[in-house]
């Protein structure tokens, strides 16, 4: 049969452009959309129309419908409940590949990895066959997976067959030959086990369903005894209104909540005093009193310049002329870094508090059902061999077992170079997600990275007071193991798989063509050397073997499964979306451990292969994370969202909750993001390369908290949705300010009440963005516009006191997830693929900015610049915690990266010269400052040769160590130690990390920082790209030594400026020593001066020296060349342009024999 297609269907509050779409410029529509459904053999069977009826209403195929919006006594439940979760179970199984100019399709998985997944919320979970001679289909299952059997016997069919059966058979079993005593679908679901049910509005669009205020499936008000709606009861009750203080109480006046013998009246909640969920914690002004300091400093730097520059040194004028300039711009760069750290602040949570607001039974929400937003959390990566598949897992793992409501969080895994070996480490953790997240639940584990647990070195029995923790404890451990073992070897797996269905495949090849040509002789078949995954079928993405449109950067192609088709995406659901009530674990469940009173639900996992094409920008990182934005909107939606590196785990499990504090207390509306501090691991105990960087962390980003708030640093942020999209801050218009009232107070220009003004963008009155236009914006996805709206009101604090604006009425948000389709599966493809971007606002002011290799500081500028605020949240327990590169070269190119980020932004329109008066005056300095600082490296270099020009010269940058001159050097230095003693007392850090990120300044000042300089100005003038080197997380090749990767030696031309630098001041040294030793008159202070200071420079680069040394005996031997080659370089040229007294000739006496 001949297949047909059919569009997917749109919601019903799509609003459309009034323009055509070739006059809008918009990307065609994908093409249309068939489903099929794959046998192990390779055969795909189609659905056809007739077949699509019984998933799809029939409205979609009516060329215009007409839309009668839902009323209290027009409630329409077109929408078949259990058909719903039939498709979303067929959904879960399917692997849906799509792209541009290509049929997308559900591919079903009957095996995703090799081994056995018995999760009921598994992809591919191990269910009955249907017994149906010729149908390889599953029999329906419920919510736990146990098979659903319409017929007394037992027999054990498919829906699909018994769909036919009803259709084609009369209704009899095929089993016992008798006639179906129920022949409704929906009639045996509901005969077999309660299954849960969608709120009595089910028969409302998604958008409707989601922002209805009438969500209560308990309460009676609904229907009366007669079906009909009460309307006397709703007037009653309601007040005829929506929204905050329309309360529904209980008959008896009062409802549990959730103590034994204890009834919470409506009298006692109403006198509950209102409680913020966050709280300041001010700095005593003992502590941050640096800001005398800084003043004083500022005033004395002041005036030594001005007397440095009144008394020159006329003896030497040329080094005298390069100091001062050199002091002139460090003392510019350390006013832009002083300036945004005089309001430094700190930030208290309280769980509880939220606990009490959103999961705790209100007379809004008598279930007590959660009503925080949704999260949807993002994990990245790129490469498996610089990302090791185990570390991406663990990450995986941590987020599943997290502390949030189940059914409010999904993770999304974005593999940007499509590899199978990506794909299935998925899959397994998936699979072993089943026995750890329960067991995390269960015993209260921290934390929750498998990996980390069981290498703590504490006691792991302290504070467990169940008897069972060591039995369980050690069942885990062992099943870790081998879940290390399968993925350290899917690598090999996936090899000798690929090659024994390649050999065959050969072998089928070799026997058609004997059939074909008996009397010819027999040539060589060539097949593609494919990459196979575990159903036996072609992996769509990257194959180990790159192939025409199976490689790196092109992931459409051909798979030559009998017959020919494009696959371009890889879109599996592997953990379905959980349900809404807990599922607790059963007796059949003990046999690992005892889950009885275990929820063992788990959050939807969805692994993301975007589509990529030759010929498109598919601008790295920031693209493949606004194509999780796209995908996320229309498949979960979740007011916020969290971003992760594949190495940075969640540390925490209560850090979701901590940063849901900020966003749903009094003002939460107005924040666009909450930054986490980053912390690491592996790390040696000397912190060589200030790999920490608590100075930054803990200092920096603290105080740009008291101003507008912290910049991006790419991981470990928690976003609001809305804020992604580009659109404004609620109440813009009142907030906003004029340039110097932005500085420092918040005083207001206009007394504009903009309490529904929640979605707008730029200068625009408008109550509201008009979302005709958005296609231009957003692309031509209706559910993903649709969404827009939904995730704002999603977002916004309860409106639980008069002083909260542009709140949400409490238990608006208790409503279960909607469930998966095909036809939403198939649309989040569509915007995905490469061109979907086209011509829309997607990295221009939409998602994750493009144009920079620091994506991250500059979309969190862009957000800055609209008027939002950020938070930076530090917790009493780490949040998250990654992993850092402790080796030299790593660390270089790493910074480099940052730098090179830093100077595209100084060039580009993100300048901070350029930002809107929304922005505070400190914060500009801050982002100023962010772009300035790799240029200091070109002033940094030149004045660490100054004291070795200085030793060789005989001459000093000032004409003698007068006394002045050493009382403005000593003041400049005691009140540069003070400040970093008080820095280092109000922000936590210990003296000897701020001493190590003094060094790695320098370091990273004389070598990345000039060459990301260099790269920048390159790119500007001449229009070259930048390429940059993903940082490999993967640890040494010594498993006995943790730190083996410390004193791995790999070459780069960046250590070319430090080494110079070193070599320059030993020789100068030994040098101006000899001059001074062998002098008729002495000059002991310039040789004093030149000295301290060499010293200076080379204390400052002592770790690069000692990370070139290695391990004892493992110098490279290019270290001792380029030494020795550079010392016998400088004492030519010294002795070429200065010759000894007595000699006319260059290079003096000396002459070749």
């Amino acid at each position: 049969m001949a297949s047909k297609s059919f569009k997917a269907s749109r919601s019903n509050l799509s609003i459309s452009s009034d323009v055509p779409d070739s006059q809008n410029g918009k990307p065609p529509l994908p093409p249309h959309v068939t489903f099929a459904r794959r046998t192990p053999s390779g055969r795909y069977i189609n659905y056809s129309r007739d077949d699509l009826d019984s998933e799809l209403s029939s409205s979609d195929f009516l060329n215009y419908t007409v839309q009668m919006p839902p009323t209290p006594d027009n409630q329409p439940n077109n929408n078949n409940p259990v058909s719903q979760k039939v498709e979303e179970q067929y959904v879960s199984s399917s692997l849906f590949t799509g792209g541009f100019n290509s049929i997308t399709r559900a591919h079903l998985m009957d095996k995703v990895i090799d081994s056995d997944a018995n999760h009921p919320q598994m992809a591919g979970a191990k269910g009955s066959s249907c017994a149906i001679n010729g149908c390889d289909g599953n029999v329906m299952s419920d919510e736990r997976g146990d098979d659903i059997l319409p017929c007394e016997c037992d027999f054990k069919i498919c829906r699909d067959c018994y769909v036919d059966v009803l259709k084609t058979g009369e209704g009899i079993c095929p089993g016992c030959k008798e006639q179906y005593k129920t022949t409704d679908l929906e009639e045996v679901m509901d005969n077999w086990r309660s299954l849960p049910q969608l709120p009595a509005s089910a028969g409302m669009s998604r958008v409707e369903r989601r922002l209805s205020l009438m969500r209560s499936t308990k309460s009676g008000l609904m229907r009366s005894q007669t079906g009909d709606f009460d309307h006397n009861r709703w007037l009653f009750e309601t007040k005829g209104t929506y929204g905050y203080g329309n309360a529904i109480w209980p008959k008896e006046g009062g409802f549990d909540d959730g103590k034994d013998d204890h009834v919470v009246e409506p009298s006692d909640l109403i006198s509950k005093p209102w409680r913020p969920l966050t709280r300041k914690l001010k700095i005593p002004a003992a502590i941050i009193s640096p800001r005398l300091l800084i003043l004083v400093r500022m005033v004395v730097l002041g005036l030594f310049l001005t007397w440095r520059i009144r008394h020159p040194n006329n003896d030497a004028v040329w080094l005298w002329g390069m100091s001062v300039v050199c002091e002139i711009w460090f003392t510019f760069s350390w006013i832009l870094d002083q300036l945004p750290k005089l309001c430094p602040i700190n930030r208290a949570t309280d769980l509880n508090v939220l606990k009490d607001k959103f999961e705790t039974p209100t007379p809004n929400n008598p279930t007590g059902k959660s009503d925080l937003p949704g999260i949807d959390v993002f994990v990245s990566t790129a490469d498996p061999e610089k990302e090791p598949p185990l570390v991406t897992a663990n990450t995986i793992l941590s987020i599943l077992a997290a502390e949030y409501p189940v059914e409010k969080l999904a993770c999304y895994v974005s593999d940007d170079g499509g590899a199978l070996l990506t794909f299935e480490a998925m899959a397994e953790a998936a699979s072993f997600a089943n026995l750890w997240v329960p067991f995390c639940r269960k015993h209260n584990i921290e934390p929750r990275n498998p990996e980390s647990y069981f290498n703590l070195k504490k006691d792991p029995y302290k504070n467990k007071v169940l008897s069972d923790f060591v039995k369980d404890r050690r069942r885990v451990k062992r099943e870790y193991d081998e879940f290390k073992v399968r993925i350290n070897g899917l690598p090999d797996s996936i090899r000798r798989r690929s090659d024994a269905y390649h050999a065959r495949e050969e072998l089928k090849a070799m026997k058609e063509q004997r059939q074909k040509k008996d009397d010819e002789p027999i040539e060589v078949v060539k097949i593609k050397r494919a990459t196979w995954m575990a159903d036996g079928t072609h992996w769509p993405g990257t194959w180990l073997s790159p192939a025409a449109e199976h490689s790196k950067g092109d992931h459409a192609g051909i798979i030559q499964v009998y017959i020919y088709m494009y696959i371009c995406i890889s879109f599996p659901v592997m953990l379905k979306p959980p349900s809404d009530e807990p599922l607790c674990g059963t007796s059949e469940d003990s046999r690992v451990m005892n889950l009885t009173d275990v929820d063992i639900r788990l959050p939807m996992l969805v692994y993301v292969s975007r589509e990529k094409r030759p010929g498109y920008d598919h601008n790295k990182k920031a693209g493949a994370m606004n194509a999780l934005v796209r995908a996320s909107a229309i498949m979960s939606n979740g007011a916020f969202i969290l971003n992760l590196d594949c190495d940075h785990y969640i540390y925490n499990s209560q850090a979701m909750r901590e940063g849901m504090c900020f966003m749903m207390d009094r003002g939460g509306d107005r924040i666009c993001y909450v930054q986490f501090p980053q912390r690491f691991e592996g790390i040696d105990p000397s912190d060589r390369y200030a790999n920490r960087n608590t100075v930054f962390f803990d200092g920096n980003m603290r105080a740009l908290d008291g101003l507008q708030g912290p910049v991006y640093v790419g991981t470990g942020c928690l976003f609001r949705r809305v804020a992604l999209y580009g659109f404004d801050p609620p109440r813009s218009k009142e907030h906003s300010a004029g340039f110097c009232s932005c500085c420092f107070g918040n005083r207001k220009r206009h007394a504009i009440m903009e309490e529904n003004r929640a979605l707008r963008m730029g200068d625009s009155d408008d109550e509201e963005m008009n979302l005709s236009h958005a296609p231009k914006m957003f692309g031509n996805s209706n559910l993903l516009i649709d969404s827009i709206p939904v995730a704002e009101f999603q977002g916004r604090p309860l409106a639980d006191h008069p002083s909260v604006k542009n709140g949400r009425p409490p238990g608006a948000l208790t409503i279960p997830r909607d469930l998966l389709d095909a036809s939403t599966v198939a649309e989040a493809i569509s915007v995905i693929s490469c061109w979907y971007e086209d011509k829309t606002e997607w990295g221009q002011r939409v998602g994750w900015i493009y144009g920079s290799v620091t994506e991250d500081v500059v979309t969190g500028y862009r957000m800055h610049n609209r008027g939002w605020r950020s938070i930076y949240c530090v917790t009493k327990r780490d949040a998250f915690r990654g992993t850092a590169p402790i080796n030299l070269t790593d660390r270089l190119h790493q910074v480099l990266r940052w730098a090179t980020g830093s100077v595209e932004i100084f060039f580009s329109r993100n300048n901070a010269f350029l930002a809107s008066s929304r922005m505070k005056v400190l914060q500009r300095i801050a982002y100023l400052n962010v772009g300035i600082y790799p240029f200091t490296s070109v002033f940094l270099i030149v004045y660490c040769f100054l004291p070795a020009l200085s030793l060789f010269s005989g001459q000093f940058i000032v004409q003698t160590l007068n006394v002045t001159f050493l009382v403005y050097l000593l003041t400049i230095t005691v009140t540069l130690c003070a400040l970093a003693v008080l820095e280092v007392k109000w922000s936590g850090i210990e003296l000897e990390e701020w001493w190590r990120n003094e060094q790695f300044w320098l370091i990273g000042g004389t070598s990345a920082h000039l060459a990301a300089v260099f790269q920048g100005l390159l790119k500007v003038v001449a229009g070259v790209e930048i390429s940059f080197t993903l940082t490999s997380k993967s640890a040494g090749d010594d498993d006995d030594d943790e730190f083996a990767d410390l004193y791995i030696v790999k070459w780069t031309s960046l250590m070319i400026p430090p080494i110079v630098i070193m070599m320059v001041n030993l020789i100068a040294i030994a040098v101006g020593i000899s001059r001074t030793i062998y002098s008729v008159i002495p000059q002991w202070s310039r040789l004093l001066g030149g000295v301290f200071f060499s010293f200076w420079v080379l204390a400052h680069l002592y770790p690069f020296a000692k990370g070139l040394m290695g391990r004892r005996g493992r110098t490279p031997t290019i270290v001792f060349v380029w030494s020795g080659l550079i010392a016998i370089i400088i004492s030519l040229l010294w002795v070429a342009i200065n010759p000894p007294e007595g000699t006319n000739q260059i290079g003096g006496s000396f002459q070749f024999p």
